[in-house]
Order: structure tokens, then C-alpha cells, then sequence
């Protein structure tokens, strides 16, 4: 009875900040929304809607801090094993999120079949995670007591924003230590706590080392703590708290303020609302009608049921904005059907996974927003960039998936009757597509806008098709769970990004890629290995607030348009979901299908090739443009 109590707290705190979050979510869908209908049928405005928006994100970064230290898609395991969860919590994977492998995951603080070097990975882990919850918690706390006045549409004194992030660190800790007690570890846990408290007194206390360079020392750590499975956000927070030993010029109160800035951005809202038009999309069935579409267009074909599964794959990136997504609804779509006629489990989930791949490229695009707010590019025109490499990549994979019989099983060819009909149930997801990317485009709305009104017509159409309340509310608290971990990253990114441009590391970069010259090919080629290296091992979020920085000022010196290079660096980031040890796509798929991670990979290989194919093709018309 002793031993459910903290298990049953534990998970009474996980349920009640997934439902602020959901809240929260609902809240900034109606700002935005109502501020949109004001401005075109009132002609008036509503004061203090990005305001209102600001704080509303900060309020969900805020929730996403108790919940990084479980979120499995937030860290790398690189050295956990692939067994079966034994709480059965993790067995469902995330439906939606550009980020999220698994939100609930595997306990990461059991002891229960662990080695002495996991056990040791895993305290490793736990301060670092300590340190950065220890590090928000007083460094936002003093930026509170710092703020004075109060914001200028909603009259709310300025210092509350940090405070929530205060109280954000706070309830992480609670919630690590109740996952300790469930588990019989508090002396673990009390452990750990010393340790990270005198670490972060130790940094804030012995006059800085000026030996190292910081921005070197920022990488290292930040590496080390990512590859012993720190979640990435602790990971930040915590390595620009420790360079500042060795002379970094930030500290708590200033790391705070770069976090907040980070992640209130009004761009940034349009995130939770493209998750939360996927995961409309799929708990209605109107994803599952892009499936029967899919399948009368293409299904009679050679590899018919591989085609289907791509050309879904097409149809739905215009709708979901995520690559996770995608995997996740396209394992539990396809993986049977394509298993029950023959084709082996290891290549069709190898399918799905490089299928889901697209989903990032075609708008609307949850990278492409991320990018749009951390290079200052235009963010219609990377969708437009987005929407024609999709197309490429999708042939490729189509001519792999010929060539390479992903499976040889076909359906029986489909009337134009029903061709039709299932064309007619689908149309409210291509219209969904159609809100997006041409309002964009045509500079009707802004990229914040046209998802608020995606989300809001997914949400009627939701309701035309008598979805069970439960449901939509479900879809809610998961995109509002997801947005919060994206948002936390975000965040947490933007002053380790900020201390690597100040230690001139962008400088050093653009110094050691003059030998290559002015040559538009071999600086675009260079840059293609950088940042396919990177995708082996960083997520794509990360991977962009840390590299867009550094690498898109090297692509323009040499003549490359910033679009076309910014489309090129998504993709390539993109890519890196199907290559090990990470690839996140292959873990998803794997951890919803059963199949082994390695088999996986192996099976990715022709797949690989025909976006790697598609990838030199975007690069050389790069070049080539550049040369002219």
C-alpha cells in the first residue's frame, strides 16, 4: 500500500499537468482563432493576441518540465536495451509530434535489469537532469525578483513568466523523486540531489577557468550528457551552467532570459496547432479515409500495397506536419496488412519509416517553422521549397520501392465509383492543405494563422463526424504534451546557441571552409556530410537551432540561395531519422511494430539510397543556380 502511494502520486501529477496542457492548448487555439475572425469580419484586431500567445507557450514549456524527465523521444538511448516495457505504459507510441518517440516511455529511473554501466549512466543522467532543473529553478527565480513593470496588453507583472519556470524545475524534482520512492530508490535519489546541488554551488562559487575554450568544453559536455541519455533540454541548460566555469559570460538569471525569448516567439504557436490538426485528423478516422483513397489510385499496381503506403504517406504530410505522425499511423495502418501478405516485417517497417520521412518535407512542416524563427527566413517561401523537394523524394521512393518489390502484393482494382467515393471522404484533409499552404502563399494569412484555422477547421470537422468526446480531448493533452517538449527544446537550445555565437565558433567555421574556395559545389558537398554526420546522432529540432546558425552563412558566402539551402538542410537532418545508432523514424516504427531496431536499419538501405539520390539531386540544381 506504502509502495503504490508515490507510483499513484506520480502518475495522479503526470495526468493533471497533461490536462493544464490540454487547457492551456485550448485556450491559445481561441486566442488566435478569435483574433484571425476579428481582423477579416470585423475588421478590427484583438489587443494583446500575441501577447496573450507569448505567455500562453511559456505556460506549456513550463508544464513540459516535469514530463522531459520521462519523455523517452527526448533523449538518445544509445546503450539502452530494446526489451519489452514491464509497466506496459510505453507500448502505445506517440501519434503525433515532430520530437516524441514514446511520451510516457520506460521508467527511466527502474533499477530492474540494469548493469553496473547502465546503473552508472543512469545516476549520471539523473544529475545532470538535477542540475538543470536546480539551475531553472534559481536562475528563473532571480530573473522574477529582477523584472520589474508589467506587460503592455495584459497588465501582468513581467516577472511571472520566469516564476513559471521556477515553479516548472520545481515540480520536475517532484516528480523525479516520486518515481525514486515507487521504485525504492530514495537513497538513490538523495544521492543524486547532493551531488548536482554541490555541483551547481562548485560553478557559481571557483573563479572561471580560462584555459579551454567555453563554447569547446559547452559542446563536450553537452555531448557527454546526450550520450548517456540525459534528456536534451536538461542536457543544455545543464552544459551552459557548467561552462561558465570555465568562463562562459552567462549566468543563471541571463540563461533564463535567453530560454524565455527562445521559446515565446509568435511563430512558434503554429507548432501546436499543426500537432493538433494530425491528431484530429486520425482520432476521426479522416486520416484512415486518405489510406482507402491511397489505395484505389495506386493499390492494383506492382507493389501495390507499398505504393499505397506512399502515396498515404504524400496525402498526409499535407495534413500532420509530422514525421512522427506519419511513422506512428502508418505502423499501425500498414504494418499488418503488408506482414498478412507476405511481405517480411523488417522491410515493411523499413518502409514506413523512410515513407515517413516526407512528412517533415511537405508542408506544412513543424522543421521548417523551427527554422523559419532561428535563420529569419522566409517561412512561405521554405514551404514552397519544402513542397517541390517532397515531391522529389517521393518519386525516388517510388521507383525504390518498383525496383526493390517492397512487396509484391497488389489489391484488386478500384471502380471509378469508389475511386470517387473515398475521394469525396478524404477531401477534408486536402483541405486542410489547402488552408495552409496557399493562404500562406498567397499572403492572406500568416504562417500562425493558417494553422490556428487548420486546427479549427479540423476541429469541425471532427465533430461532423460525431467523434467521441474522449478522443478529441485525448488528441488535446498528447499535442499539447508534445508542443510542451518541443517548446522546452526549443528553449533550452537558444542559450547554448547564443554562447557558441559569442565564442566566435561561426567565425572559426566560415575560416575553415575558405579553403574550399567560392565553389558553390564543393561548399554545398562539404556542408551535405556535416550535417548528415550530425543527423546521425542529434534530433532534427536540435540539430536545426544549432547548425542553421553556423552553416547557412558558409552556404550564402559561397552563392547558394538561402532557401534552396535551408530546404537542403532540413532534408538532410531528415534523412538522418533513418541511419543509426539513433534514427528516430526506425526506433518509432520499431517500438510500435516489435521489430528489432538492427533488422530495421539493415532493411532501410534501398530506401536510404533513393533519398540520398534525391538529396545529390537537390544539391547539384543548388549549385548549379548558385554558379549563374
Amino acid at each position: 500500500m506504502l509502495a503504490s502511494m508515490p507510483q499513484a502520486l506520480s502518475l495522479r501529477l503526470e495526468r493533471t499537468l497533461e490536462l493544464a496542457g490540454a487547457l492551456t492548448l485550448a485556450a491559445l487555439l481561441a486566442t488566435v482563432t478569435a483574433s484571425v475572425a476579428l481582423r477579416y469580419f470585423a475588421a478590427s484586431g484583438f489587443t494583446g493576441a500575441e501577447e496573450a500567445a507569448s505567455w500562453l507557450l511559456v505556460t506549456l514549456a513550463s508544464i513540459g518540465l516535469p514530463l522531459a524527465s520521462t519523455a523517452k523521444g527526448l533523449r538518445i538511448d544509445l546503450f539502452e536495451g530494446r526489451s519489452a516495457p514491464s509497466d506496459g505504459r510505453d507500448q502505445r507510441p506517440s501519434a503525433r509530434g515532430e520530437l516524441i518517440v514514446d511520451d510516457r516511455g520506460t521508467n527511466p529511473f527502474s533499477s530492474e535489469n540494469r548493469s553496473v554501466p547502465q546503473e552508472l549512466r543512469t545516476i549520471f543522467s539523473g544529475v545532470i537532469t538535477l542540475v538543470a532543473c536546480i539551475v531553472v529553478i534559481s536562475g528563473s527565480g532571480k530573473a522574477a525578483l529582477d523584472l520589474g513593470g508589467v506587460s503592455p496588453s495584459l497588465v501582468l507583472p513581467e516577472g511571472l513568466r520566469p516564476a513559471m519556470l521556477s515553479a516548472g524545475g520545481v515540480l520536475a524534482i517532484v516528480a523525479i523523486l516520486l518515481r525514486h520512492v515507487a521504485d525504492g530508490r530514495l537513497v538513490a535519489f538523495a544521492s543524486m540531489l547532493a551531488i548536482a546541488v554541490g555541483l551547481h554551488w562548485v560553478v557559481g562559487a571557483v573563479p572561471p577557468l580560462d584555459q579551454v575554450s567555453p563554447s569547446f568544453m559547452l559542446c563536450c559536455l553537452a555531448l557527454v550528457a546526450i550520450l548517456a541519455g540525459t534528456p536534451l533540454p536538461h542536457a543544455f541548460i545543464a552544459a551552459g551552467y557548467v561552462a561558465v566555469a570555465f568562463g562562459a559570460p552567462m549566468p543563471e538569471e541571463a540563461m533564463a532570459a535567453a530560454t524565455l525569448s527562445g521559446l515565446s516567439r509568435y511563430l512558434l504557436t503554429a507548432i501546436p496547432f499543426f500537432l493538433l490538426a494530425g491528431a484530429l485528423l486520425t482520432a476521426s478516422g479522416i486520416a484512415s479515409d486518405l489510406v482507402c483513397f491511397a489505395a484505389t489510385l495506386v493499390g492494383h499496381r506492382r507493389a501495390g500495397l507499398g505504393q499505397t503506403v506512399l502515396l498515404t504517406g504524400v496525402l498526409f504530410s499535407g495534413a500532420s506536419g509530422s514525421s512522427i505522425a506519419n511513422a506512428a499511423f502508418g505502423t499501425a495502418a500498414f504494418m499488418p496488412q503488408l506482414t498478412a501478405h507476405g511481405t517480411p516485417p523488417a522491410r515493411a517497417g523499413a518502409l514506413i519509416a523512410a515513407v515517413s520521412v516526407l512528412d517533415n518535407i511537405i508542408p506544412p512542416s513543424i522543421a521548417f517553422l523551427i527554422l523559419a524563427a532561428s535563420a529569419d527566413l522566409s517561412t512561405g517561401k521554405l514551404l514552397a521549397g519544402g513542397f517541390v523537394a517532397g515531391l522529389l523524394m517521393a518519386a525516388a521512393l517510388a521507383v525504390a520501392i518498383h525496383v526493390n518489390g517492397a512487396t509484391t502484393a497488389r489489391t484488386a482494382r478500384a471502380s471509378a465509383e469508389e475511386s470517387r467515393r473515398f475521394g469525396v471522404r478524404a477531401l477534408p484533409a486536402f483541405g486542410l492543405g489547402v488552408i495552409v499552404v496557399a493562404g500562406i502563399r498567397a499572403g492572406v494569412v500568416s504562417p500562425t494563422e493558417a494553422a490556428a484555422l487548420a486546427a479549427a477547421y479540423t476541429l469541425i470537422a471532427v465533430f461532423l463526424k460525431r467523434t467521441a468526446v474522449y478522443e478529441v480531448c485525448a488528441a488535446f493533452r498528447q499535442s499539447a504534451r508534445e508542443t510542451a517538449a518541443i517548446l522546452l527544446l526549443i528553449g533550452s537550445a537558444a542559450p547554448f546557441a547564443f554562447l557558441i555565437a559569442i565564442d566566435g565558433v561561426a567565425a572559426h567555421l566560415s575560416s575553415a571552409a575558405s579553403w574550399l574556395g567560392s565553389n558553390p559545389f564543393l561548399v554545398i558537398a562539404a556542408l551535405n556530410l556535416l550535417l548528415l554526420g550530425v543527423g546521425l546522432f542529434l534530433d532534427i529540432g536540435a540539430a536545426i537551432l544549432l547548425f542553421a546558425p553556423l552553416t547557412l552563412p558558409i552556404a550564402v558566402s559561397a552563392g547558394i540561395d538561402p532557401i534552396h539551402f535551408g530546404v537542403i538542410l532540413v532534408v538532410n537532418l531528415m534523412i538522418g531519422g533513418l541511419t543509426p545508432p539513433v534514427g528516430i523514424l526506425v526506433q518509432t516504427v520499431g517500438n510500435a511494430s516489435g521489430v528489432p531496431a538492427v533488422a530495421l536499419f539493415a532493411a532501410s538501405r534501398p530506401y536510404l539510397l533513393a533519398l540520398l539520390s534525391a538529396l545529390g539531386l537537390l544539391s547539384f540544381s543548388a549549385a548549379l543556380v548558385a554558379c549563374f
